[in-house]
């Protein structure tokens, strides 16, 4: 089952906390985040590794003890493990990780208003016809960011990234909201599952309800629910 795991950067912005739990990461990840030039860009950063992890304690692993490598087309993998399968986003203020046994992309953005033209530019002309198929601007700006994300999740998911133009695959809804990628990049098919982060759970903020979040994989086993990295965990991390 592809699982994909939240968290809230914002508990990170504590330079204690952030430092102590930088030290529980693999030094593959903390050479990228060491990379990054803002502190927010590298909370972010820390947030999907710690994500990640989450991810692999499932499989009895932990990602400080990982080694990865990378592939041809620059996505990387777990060195000794390559049956398990990883996707990393981080957008405002939350990252998330996907993980399972069939290649994964994922994406989650923060929708931000005054962003149409951007679907003018880069979605296909069908992917248009739906975005625009609604009663107001909110609701279109809605449905854009669902489709950028997963159209996002697909670019990664085939490795390809954005040397993929944006128009050349088209993400569709059909009447019993199953969603289909239609694309000539390769013959596989490929599933896509969208996520909503719930209110009812105490972990999440009022803005929770601004993100999207697609998950694509060549398997269609998703799991239901996000599941969120708690607070415990970092507690216990600090207090080592």
């Amino acid at each position: 089952m592809i699982k994909t795991y939240l968290i809230d950067v914002r508990q990170l912005q504590n330079e204690a906390v952030y430092e102590k739990t930088l030290s529980f990461v693999s030094p593959y990840r903390r050479q990228k985040i060491a990379l990054l030039k803002h502190q927010r860009d590298k909370e972010r950063s820390l947030g999907a590794a710690l994500a990640l992890n989450q991810a692999l304690l499932g499989y009895g692993l932990e990602e400080r003890m990982m080694e990865y490598d990378v592939g041809v087309q620059g996505k990387p993998y777990f060195r000794y493990y390559p049956e398990l399968y990883f996707s990393l986003s981080h957008s405002g203020d939350y990252a998330i990780c996907s993980m399972g046994e069939c290649e994964i992309g994922n994406d989650i953005e923060k929708v931000k208003s005054g962003r149409l033209r951007v679907a003018e530019r880069f979605f296909a002309a069908e992917e248009l016809v739906w975005m625009q198929q609604v009663d107001s601007v909110e609701k279109m700006e809605d449905r854009m960011f669902r489709i950028w994300t997963m159209k996002e999740s697909f670019l990664k998911v085939t490795g390809l990234g954005m040397s993929l133009p944006l128009k050349d695959f088209t993400v569709t809804m059909s009447e019993n909201t199953e969603i289909l990628v239609r694309q000539q990049v390769n013959e596989k098919k490929y599933f896509m599952k969208e996520y909503k982060m719930q209110m009812e759970d105490t972990m999440l903020t009022e803005n929770a309800m601004q993100y999207k979040i697609a998950v694509c994989s060549e398997c269609n086993d998703f799991a239901a629910e996000l599941e969120l990295v708690s607070l415990e965990w970092l507690e216990k991390a600090v207090r080592v």
